[in-house]
């Protein structure tokens, strides 16, 4: 639960906490399309596959990052537990600051704990875009 806490502290840190306010529930179908999005991410940087892991970021994400090298340098060096996860575990999803999101625990490739608390936004083609990610230490066990 702390881990949980954690994540949703950086968070409101990102949102502001005022524009969070409490998380509404994710509708069934998003919530599944969401953990989609995510769980292919994934898969694509266990696979190194720099291209479709930076397909899935969202445009806010890929101004930061223009390219698909950029993008994969920053998760390598700031993002090893959601690059080489050893497992990892969808919590819940909600939506705060009218983006969805949903919590990660995670097992690092290093045996670390981590909670990883994603936001997403839907683009205009009705696809999901992962749009952010704060990525905190958590209690042992969690994942």
């Amino acid at each position: 639960m702390r881990s949980v806490l954690t994540a949703l502290l950086g968070f409101l840190l990102v949102f502001g906490a005022e524009e969070v306010g409490a998380a509404q529930p994710l509708p069934d179908a998003d919530a599944q399309a969401v953990r989609t999005v995510i769980e292919r991410q994934i898969e694509a940087f266990r696979a190194d596959d720099g291209v479709a892991a930076y397909g899935f970021a969202a445009p806010n994400i890929q101004a930061i990052f223009p390219t698909p090298e950029a993008f994969m340098a920053m998760v390598k060096n700031g993002y090893q537990p959601v690059y080489r996860p050893k497992s990892f575990t969808f919590g819940p999803s909600g939506q705060a600051a009218g983006q969805p999101t949903q919590i990660l625990e995670i097992v690092g490739p290093d045996g670390d704990y981590w909670t990883a608390l994603y936001t997403l936004a839907r683009q205009p083609d009705g696809s999901w875009k992962i749009s952010g990610c704060v990525l905190v230490h958590s209690q042992a066990g969690a994942a």
